[in-house]
């Protein structure tokens, strides 16, 4: 009778499983809560389990397929955020060639410290390289926190500079959250007008997106809040994504016939590292912080 009035503590644990590739999975048993995170194909975040339920998509298919980008879970985007014109920028005077979002989706990261006290949490580092070095010629570190419990997962970000000049990024996250039935979505985005990214008209925010369109790809330029929230009837969750003021963006793409929809914190719009807009310059040798949380509730 006396163990039924003491607090429920958390269980936390961090198993490591080869699948294709080698895979750490955070838990927090109390509450049926599980993290994925693969290393080597990116530092990303594949799988996202609270009560049980997934919270994200995946493409298996493009996953498994070493020479295709992820198409699911949680991309991380650094140095740039989309695409550059011709994938090409300029840097004193130099042009150099950057693909999509940037390398560190690509690149295989390392492990870090695991921490399974008051919480699961796996930091994952990648450093420059030669082969970073060619497209980027700055030297960093970034060093990713993925921490779960309860019903929330933390993304804490750490950028290092390590080069003797002030290095110029963006960054940005690219969620796929797992959407069977997308007309029962409803969102709130502190944000009242979007801009297309393919017709660059603007619109007035509704609430709600056409599923029946082929493809929708908005940013939100002008955010009021540090948060945002999905309510999906289909699935009877409310999901909120915050994030700290160095990210000024959200950018929300679906496309038809997928079972997903992406709400994405961008610190800056595409193209930054040639216009400069909202671009990041870090001193050298300075470090800068970053934090994206999500928070599943099933309603």
């Amino acid at each position: 009778m006396i163990n039924d009035l003491l607090p429920m503590t958390n269980v936390f644990a961090i198993a490591l499983k080869q699948k294709q590739y080698k895979t750490y999975i955070l838990s927090d048993e109390t509450a049926n809560s599980t993290l994925e995170v693969v290393p080597e194909r990116g530092g990303i975040a594949t799988s996202w389990l609270v009560e049980g339920k997934e919270i994200f998509y995946l493409d298996a298919e493009r996953f498994a397929n070493p020479d295709l980008t992820v198409r699911g879970g949680i991309p991380i985007l650094f140095p740039i955020c989309s695409n550059l014109p011709d994938n090409t920028y300029t840097h004193k005077g130099v042009e150099r060639k950057l693909k999509q979002h940037g390398f560190a989706r690509d690149l295989p990261w390392t492990i870090g410290e695991q921490v399974t006290e008051g919480c699961a949490a796996l930091t994952l580092i990648l450093d420059s390289s030669d082969k970073t070095l060619a497209v980027y010629p700055f030297d960093f570190q970034l060093a990713f926190t993925y921490q779960i419990k309860g019903n929330s997962l933390e993304i804490f970000q750490r950028y290092t500079n390590l080069s003797d000049e002030p290095m110029p990024f963006s960054s940005g996250l690219h969620p796929y959250f797992l959407a069977t039935d997308k007309s029962k979505l409803r969102f709130e985005i502190p944000g009242m007008q979007y801009r297309d990214q393919n017709t660059h008209s603007k619109g007035y925010f509704t609430g709600v997106f056409d599923p029946t369109l082929d493809e929708i790809d908005v940013s939100f330029d002008e955010l009021t809040g540090l948060a945002a929230t999905v309510t999906d009837a289909a699935q009877n969750l409310r999901l909120t994504l915050s994030y700290n003021s160095s990210y000024g963006k959200l950018v929300f793409w679906m496309v038809k016939g997928k079972d997903f929809y992406c709400l994405e914190p961008w610190t800056a719009p595409r193209n930054a590292l040639n216009t400069g807009e909202h671009l990041i310059y870090l001193q050298p040798g300075a470090t800068c912080e970053m934090l994206v949380r999500m928070t599943a509730n099933f309603i």
